[in-house]
């Protein structure tokens, strides 16, 4: 299969995962256990290469960056080093983190504003809340569902994924019709229901990144790390 690019507005790049990940094992971001960040985003990247999605250059590099880091963390100090205490391993990664966090806040909360004529933003009445209390999902919080539905449906580690039975489009297709007319959002997990088999499992959920992706389906969660429901965006 060639590779499948994925682009999610609310998911940009490496950093994006790195406070994802944070966010998730509820860590200080001042204080990061680099070993175990450094495994989960691994662990993340070996994913996406399974499911053959297309996987930018600069994930590559912080993968380096994460592992350079942990090396020089589990590397004894010299002795002049132990008397003095040296610079952080993380601090620069920390220092990225902490201004990415804060532009990325910011914009959200520019995107929130009303726009007055060219460039000139008021100050609304009261704060914009996401609709019903729905948080959207973005790409790794659907990969967390779908390592979630693996688990729990004992499936071995991934290999590379061949599409023999089914193409992208027909299963995109089944998708769509199978939410026609269901007014409620289904869960993640039931739309994986009748298929069995690894190859099936990823190609479902391929389609629907892509269903996703393109505005006819939506994914969100209805409380923080809670699961995922997934519903038709547009009418027919």
């Amino acid at each position: 299969m060639d590779g499948y690019t994925v682009k999610v507005d609310v998911f940009e790049g490496p950093l994006d995962l790195l406070l994802h990940l944070i966010k998730q094992n509820q860590l200080d971001i001042y204080d990061i256990p680099i070993a175990l960040i450094t495994e989960q985003y691994l662990e993340y990247i070996r994913i996406m290469k399974a499911l053959d999605l297309t996987i930018a250059g600069e994930f590559l590099v912080m993968a380096a960056t994460l592992m350079y880091i942990k090396s020089r963390m589990l590397l004894p100090s010299p002795i002049e080093e132990e008397e003095e205490e040296g610079e952080d391993p993380r601090a620069e990664l920390v220092q990225r983190l902490v201004e990415y966090k804060k532009f990325k806040e910011a914009a959200v909360h520019l995107a929130q504003q009303a726009l007055l004529e060219r460039d000139v933003f008021i100050r609304p009445a009261h704060e914009i809340e996401i609709e019903d209390g729905e948080i959207e999902a973005d790409l790794f919080h659907l990969i967390d569902a779908l390592r979630e539905l693996l688990k729990r449906q004992e499936v071995e580690d991934f290999h590379e994924v061949t599409l023999e039975r089914v193409t992208l489009r027909e299963r995109m297709r089944e998708l769509y019709e199978r939410l026609q007319g269901v007014e409620e959002a289904v869960p993640f997990s039931a739309l994986f229901a009748p298929f069995v088999s690894r190859v099936e499992l990823i190609v479902t959920f391929l389609a629907l990144l892509e269903l996703i992706r393109s505005g006819m389906l939506r994914a969100y969660q209805r409380e923080v790390f809670g699961p995922l429901w997934v519903t038709r965006a547009l009418t027919a």
